[in-house]
């Protein structure tokens, strides 16, 4: 029996060590090939300044944004899969990592693009995001992975760039288009051999009953051999049809994450629970015997295979000013009674029960007077087109920066933001956007999100703003500043997001802005001769006033084009005297123009 302990205690030895080998190597490649990459020959100015010209996302690159990568020890059997595939070109071209909500697929890809980069097969990667508005638009998809592909090999940049410069319409290719000439022809042309990564394209914006990107791509597949997609997903219909279509149904594998071993998927979380909490016992004092092997066990149990359940109860039990022990004790009773009755956690019910307890527990069980203002707030984060700062919230809503951080503080194991009140809040994960839009899964209605709603505050709150603060003089940078860009760039698709529902609430401040300072935001389009946007926005605004016809605007529906083109097109200064008496000059609003083909794009759809 001792032998055995022994030979067991000596596997496990080995098996840490190898893979304490491997990171090292790993960490060894993934800095030696970020030199070869740097120390590569340099792209040409004409040519960089080609690349940029392109409708691309660069966050969206694995490099360009702090992501967590699997703990060391777990996720073995999935990553050792895919690395297998990447290198076997006798497989199918396309591999689906399909799983539901929190089951890790983000973080798999991670892994999985810096282990492939520092072996030198990674060309390109897209991490979607409903969050960010270039990374959830299906347009900015090719162009970017087009742009990566430019600055990873030089002979696919020989090819592309004059393509580039000589279809000055390439960036409005249809999806089809953008494939075949961002993609196909020069990846045929350059004989490259590369891995494609693309994480998340169930965020992506698609109205499509199978999906478009993959619809696109099956049929290209035979013509570039050398060349594999690594798509992750949650199992969606739309993702689903497309994957059975015939040119994709012999050209993929696919993984199913909610499939693996259940003893697996729990040795792999309870590691998890261990390394983080021995990180907390040796930042925090008093922890000697913390967390007990009852309460890893319980909480190993509860997350029932979702590692963003893990995630987000080691964030709620390391709060910053309060005890661990107290916090883990916290969450063990007050979801044992949330869950009361239910003799197993799955899936979404796990996430719901978790989710709810942090609300109770941060807000108590009756209503108060702060239930607006989380409504509010939370709305903010959840529907703003570009992730807000705390900072920016605040002007935005006309709300105090200390309420807004202490709202934000109770719900800090949910939302990921940091010290500098300018860094943007963003939810842990879409998991719980899922959840708090759903009256049945957030079935306390002081909690629980209507996105018509939302937005229609939003865009009353970007009204406002405008109407105060267009044509005055703003700190150049600063949060002020930042938040009339916000409010000017995006207060039209928010309000492309209401319903009639609304109306009641957006008309009156609509009347004042049109009335007023909207002559402002006109003109600083105009000014800069970018003429697409404001052309398809004010089709958008007569839309939106003729369903149905309203009394007390009709005077401005079917006149507002022609009535601001003169107005913007004839005026270099424009002047307003408010109803405080102070006048404003503005030769063109401070705030930047956007001339993306997708905005212009969104806005023809929203007048259509």
């Amino acid at each position: 029996m001792q032998w055995l302990i022994n030979h067991a205690q000596h596997d496990e030895d080995v098996s840490r060590l190898l893979e304490d080998m491997r990171e090292t190597i790993f960490r060894y490649q993934m800095e030696r090939r970020k030199q070869i990459n740097d120390q590569g020959p340099p792209i040409d100015l004409d040519d960089a300044a080609t690349i940029e010209k392109l409708c691309r996302a660069q966050e969206a690159e694995f490099r360009h944004a702090k992501r967590d990568r699997c703990l060391k020890g777990t996720r073995i059997t999935v990553l050792d899969e895919i690395e297998l595939w990447a290198r076997d070109f006798s497989r199918p071209p396309v591999y689906w990592l399909n799983g539901l909500a929190g089951m890790g697929k983000s973080t798999i890809a991670q892994t999985i693009a810096e282990r492939m980069f520092a072996d030198g097969q990674l060309g390109a990667s897209f991490f979607c995001s409903r969050d960010f508005e270039h990374r959830r638009n299906l347009r900015f998809i090719f162009p970017t992975i087009a742009a990566q592909l430019c600055q990873r090999y030089p002979k696919f940049r020989s090819i592309l760039i004059p393509a580039v410069r000589s279809d000055t319409r390439i960036v409005n290719e249809t999806l089809d288009g953008q494939m075949n000439k961002f993609l196909v022809q020069p990846l045929v042309k350059s004989d490259v051999s590369t891995v494609i990564l693309i994480d998340a394209l169930d965020e992506c914006q698609d109205d499509e009953p199978t999906s478009a990107i993959l619809s696109v791509l099956g049929p290209f597949m035979k013509q570039i051999p050398k060349v594999k997609f690594f798509v992750t997903s949650r199992p969606e219909p739309r993702i689903q049809n497309a994957f059975r279509l015939s040119p994709l149904t012999e050209a993929r594998d696919i993984f199913f994450l909610h499939k693996v071993e259940p003893a697996q998927v729990n040795s792999d979380i309870q590691l998890f629970y261990k390394h983080k909490c021995s990180e907390i016992r040796s930042r925090r004092p008093g922890l000697d015997g913390w967390p007990t092997k009852e309460q890893l066990h319980l909480l190993t149990k509860r997350a029932a295979g979702l590692f963003i359940y893990a995630m987000a109860t080691v964030r709620f039990i390391d709060h910053n000013i309060k005890n661990p022990r107290s916090q883990l004790d916290l969450l063990i009773q007050s979801q044992g009674s949330a869950s009361e009755g239910r003799t197993k956690l799955r899936g979404d019910t796990t996430l719901d029960s978790l989710y709810m307890s942090i609300f109770h527990n941060a807000f108590g069980d009756n209503d108060t007077e702060d239930d607006t203002r989380v409504r509010s707030v939370l709305g903010a984060v959840f529907f703003a087109t570009n992730p807000l700062s705390p900072a920016t919230i605040t002007i935005l809503l006309g709300l105090d920066l200390g309420d807004v951080l202490h709202l934000l503080s109770l719900l800090h194991s949910l939302l990921i933001f940091s010290d500098d009140t300018d860094h943007p809040v963003r939810p842990i994960h879409k998991s719980f956007y899922d959840f708090i839009v759903d009256p049945i899964r957030c079935n306390n209605p002081r909690f629980c999100l209507s996105p018509p709603d939302q937005h229609a505050e939003l865009v009353v709150k970007c009204l406002e703003l405008m109407d105060q603060k267009l044509g005055q003089e703003q700190s150049a940078g600063g949060p002020a500043q930042m938040t009339l860009d916000y409010a000017c760039d995006s207060w039209l698709k928010h309000l492309s997001n209401t319903t009639s529902t609304q109306k009641a609430k957006i008309l009156p401040v609509l009347h004042l802005f049109l009335g007023g300072n909207y002559q402002f935001w006109l003109a600083g389009y105009f000014n800069r001769k970018v003429l697409g946007v404001p052309v398809a926005a004010l089709a958008a605004i007569n839309k939106w006033l003729g369903m149905p016809q309203t009394p007390h605007l009709s005077h401005f529906h079917g006149v507002l084009p022609l009535q601001h083109l003169q107005v913007a097109s004839c005026s270099s200064s424009l002047t307003r005297t408010g109803t405080s008496g102070a006048s404003y000059k503005s030769q063109s609003p401070p705030w930047p123009i956007s001339s993306d083909k997708a905005e212009i794009n969104h806005l023809d759809q929203v007048s259509s």
